[in-house]
């Protein structure tokens, strides 16, 4: 399979899955550099493991950082944080969400993306066309690289069920 890329002013995205729309591109820039600053605000004493997401949400943007717990139960991901503000605002469809943890170049995909229980909430409330960027980091040309996946690729299989 041909890698395809899409370049935005300050980004270099693999492009996995469906092209993102040229509205969803112009904003990739924006929805990195919402999630790298929330990721600062991250509460990770455990893990250490700092995580931010920006979720577009009927063209508003909500942020959310990890909040971890002594009860690791307790602990809130950084996707789910963003995505209940949106709701918690009156939002309901997710357009785009950025997911950055400060990996290194060349860190696995796998070691980037979203958990289950993020995936399956992100699948609540994405719609057809729904795009999540994962953070790459930086390279020598761009401030962002990182892949551009349409969510069915990343949940291909999602847990429905009917809606009273």
């Amino acid at each position: 399979m041909e890698q395809s890329f899409v370049e935005t002013g300050r980004g270099r995205w693999e492009q996995i899955a469906s092209r993102p729309s040229q509205e969803q591109i112009d904003r990739f820039d924006e929805a990195m550099t919402l999630a790298r600053q929330v990721r600062q605000n991250a509460h990770a004493p455990y893990s250490r493991f700092q995580v931010g997401a920006a979720v577009l949400m009927d063209g508003e943007w909500f942020v959310g950082c990890n909040v971890e717990n002594a009860s690791y139960g307790a602990t809130i991901c950084a996707e789910r944080n963003a995505i209940a503000a949106g709701i918690a605002a009156g939002k309901k469809t997710i357009e785009l969400i950025a997911i950055t943890t400060g990996a290194d170049p060349g860190v696995p995909m796998g070691n980037r993306s979203p958990c289950g229980m993020c995936r399956q909430v992100i699948s609540e409330f994405s719609g057809e066309g729904t795009i999540v960027l994962l953070d790459g980091g930086m390279s020598d040309d761009f401030d962002f690289t990182g892949e551009a996946i349409s969510f069915e690729q990343l949940l291909p299989w999602q847990f429905e069920l009917e809606k009273n």
